[in-house]
């Protein structure tokens, strides 16, 4: 199964295993994940479940679509490079290790 690497403002990480196919927003919320809010329970409205990818993951995901982009642009920390919505990155075995950076605030 793979593994996703949670990075808290602080720096303290959490390694959690992520069925495939599931978003790496709803893996931190089912195991109470600090920082990712997704109030808008994952449908790319809010941008409260806003991450900062690591670098060496950032080219293997999916381009984000114009929603999402348009949706980071609202965030409540400047978007960077690598920024992304959890709840557009589907866990994939060729993701596994992903480390995802959550921003000091998504509100």
């Amino acid at each position: 199964m793979p593994k996703v690497v949670y990075v808290s403002p602080a720096g303290d990480t959490h390694e959690i295993d992520v069925p495939a196919g599931m978003t790496v927003m709803a893996a931190a919320l089912k195991n109470g994940i600090d920082g990712i809010v997704a109030e808008c329970g994952g449908v790319c409205m809010c941008s409260t479940c806003h991450v900062f990818v690591d670098h060496q993951f950032f080219d293997r995901l999916p381009s984000a679509q114009d929603t999402e982009e348009a949706v980071l642009e609202i965030a409540a920390v400047e978007r960077q490079p690598t920024s992304r919505l959890s709840c557009q990155i589907k866990v994939t075995d060729d993701l596994d290790g992903l480390i995802v950076r959550i921003p000091e605030k998504q509100r």
